[in-house]
């Protein structure tokens, strides 16, 4: 009794006195979660809280030391919970919120907020989402998205303290992957409000609102976003030209970042959620790019092309059959590959999320730097489906021959049938709905355009070697992201390795390196998740013989939602033993 009263006078971390370790988890779970919502309030709107609609988080230095205290302690009281004590959820729970709390201390620590961009990504970026899912259903939510325009352009001066933080201290986005990306920000810096995409909610009006409020809130919105909107965007533009792409580092590896080469290992355990080296990184993928190049010679043979390799791929690159002629009929045959894998999933999955996806173009303020194609995710219990983009830039760097494992990997089976159901998990506490771990997400993406032969595609050689030259290009990722940020390698020598070893477009090369470059490690995440996945699934099959169904498999894999590889290698071994002892 004398300990437990000294325990608690000097408010030392515990399991709260009669409560037993899964209701500690649970409480301290909800803080947290509430906690994170309060402090980043476009998450809030993102995962279908509402609360804070009015707000834009504060993202100062001090704002990012405060946090990282809160999160030490909510550390701290994690790790006084007995895991074992715990249910198979729960431990769950407790392994991801260590993993989180343990990741964004060390970003912290490393100073990862100082660079807020990406190659095709950022903060001004993000913010175009907005208006997709904020709920515009009355006056007062009209109100709050005005809120948060008047409210931009001081977090955009926030952003760019931060920005010369890093330009004093070395850590800027390396200056090729910036070239052409002042387009992401002139795009926004209109002559007129209707020319905006944030005017959208005042150009479609819910039949409920009065009229005299809809004249008010239209004009206020067209004031609104040329009087702070836009200069917000214009003060980040001059910022970007004018300051930061002079300072930007020539070097383009993050070995070069201050503590470099510690960052990076960090980043690589991070984005694969396993305890590897770059160098053990490194040699797998040099193993699967050897491995995919020999079935790549097998089609090669088989429509007798008379050639190299190298003749083959400029072939692929350049002949017109493979490239659609206008962004419509791109689009319709992406649609029509997507309907068609529709029908094939209860062959597959026993479980399907009630969300539907649509199909639309990348916007055109993005699409110059953007990738090939993206799921855009819905904000939770919102009105929106999910989306499935597709780049209709630059036609002929957009191969038709890969339509179908782009189309598996982020619509379905990928990334909106995954991450839907993921949504619909209500038994997962909400932090655990709304996850996002890269070697689970996009190693389920990977193993979705796999999963395609599965379902009757690739029928067509040519698209067999798109599917291959997309497996090809996550392997060459683990090669040259870790080329790039751990052994020197130049741009020009990332470039060319992935231009000889896949079919993929030049223009695309190009993207692609310069996003592994911003973007150090999340690349690793797809080809050392889908390895781990077929891994399980093949050692599934041979335990369980005849008893294996591929649907329960799958269900294994997405009914606890997003976890850590090591959790999903639990979790599969747990499922063939309680099959087999169900024998």
């Amino acid at each position: 009794m004398l300990v437990l009263l000294l325990l608690a006078a000097f408010g030392l971390p515990g399991v709260a006195w009669g409560q037993d370790a899964a209701t500690s988890l649970h409480a301290l779970l909800e803080e947290a979660w509430a906690y994170r919502l309060q402090e980043d309030p476009l998450y809030a709107t993102y995962v279908g809280e509402h609360a804070y609609d009015a707000l834009l988080p504060s993202v100062t230095a001090a704002d990012q030391e405060r946090r990282a205290e809160t999160w030490r302690a909510f550390l701290e009281r994690l790790q006084a919970i007995d895991r074992g004590a715990l249910g198979l959820e729960d431990q769950i729970s407790h392994a991801i919120f260590e993993t989180q709390l343990e990741g964004s201390l060390a970003g912290v620590a490393y100073g990862a907020y100082r660079i807020p961009l990406t190659s095709d990504g950022g903060f001004h970026i993000g913010f175009t989402w907005v208006p997709d899912q904020m709920p515009f259903a009355t006056v007062g939510d009209y109100e709050n998205y005005l809120a948060r325009l008047r409210a931009w352009p001081g977090y955009v001066q926030q952003h760019i303290d931060l920005m010369r933080e890093g330009m004093e201290t070395g850590m800027t986005m390396p200056r090729p992957p910036l070239e052409g990306y002042e387009v992401t920000v002139a795009s926004h810096v209109v002559e007129a409000p209707d020319a905006s995409l944030f005017f959208a909610p005042f150009d479609a009006f819910p039949s409920s609102l009065p009229e005299n409020e809809k004249v008010r809130l239209r004009e206020e919105g067209g004031k609104v976003i040329m009087e702070y909107l836009v200069p917000g965007y214009r003060a980040f533009l001059d910022f970007m030209v004018n300051e930061y792409f002079p300072a930007a580092r020539t070097s383009t590896g993050a070995r070069d970042l201050p503590s470099g080469e510690a960052y990076y290992a960090h980043l690589v355990r991070h984005f694969t959620t396993l305890d590897i080296s770059p160098e053990a990184v490194h040699e797998i993928g040099l193993s699967e790019v050897a491995r995919i190049r020999a079935e790549m010679q097998v089609v090669i043979e088989e429509v007798s092309f008379e050639g190299s390799f190298g003749d083959f791929l400029t072939f692929l690159r350049t002949d017109p059959q493979f490239y659609a002629t206008t962004p419509e009929a791109y689009l319709q045959e992406a649609a029509w590959i997507a309907k068609r894998m529709d029908g094939q999933l209860p062959k597959l999955f026993k479980t399907l999320p009630r969300l539907p996806y649509g199909l639309a173009p990348v916007p055109d303020h993005l699409a110059p730097k953007y990738t090939g194609g993206r799921y855009i995710e819905p904000a939770a219990g919102g009105r929106e489906a999910g989306w499935y983009w597709l780049n209709t830039y630059k036609l002929e760097s957009r191969p038709r021959y890969i339509l179908e494992a782009l189309t598996f990997h982020e619509a379905v089976p990928g990334h909106h049938l995954q991450i839907a159901l993921a949504q619909e998990l209500d038994h997962l506490p909400p932090f655990r709905r709304a996850l996002s771990l890269t070697a689970y997400e996009e190693g389920w993406g990977l193993y979705a355009e796999w999963l395609g032969q599965e379902a009757g595609f690739y029928r067509d050689p040519y698209s067999r070697f798109g599917r291959l030259t997309y497996e090809m290009w996550r392997a060459c990722r683990l090669v040259v992201d870790t080329g790039l940020h751990a052994f020197g390698w130049t741009r020009q020598q990332a470039i060319n390795y992935l231009a000889s070893h896949t079919a993929l477009s030049l223009h695309e090369v190009t993207t692609e390196i310069d996003r592994y470059i911003s973007w150090p490690g999340q690349a690793l995440g797809y080809k050392m998740g889908e390895l781990t996945i077929r891994r399980l699934r093949e050692e599934a099959e041979a335990a369980l013989g005849e008893r294996f169904d591929v649907r329960d498999f799958h269900d294994v894999i997405l009914l606890h939602g997003e976890v850590p590889l090591t959790v999903m290698e639990d979790l599969v071994r747990r499922y063939i033993a309680e099959t087999l002892a169900g024998e």
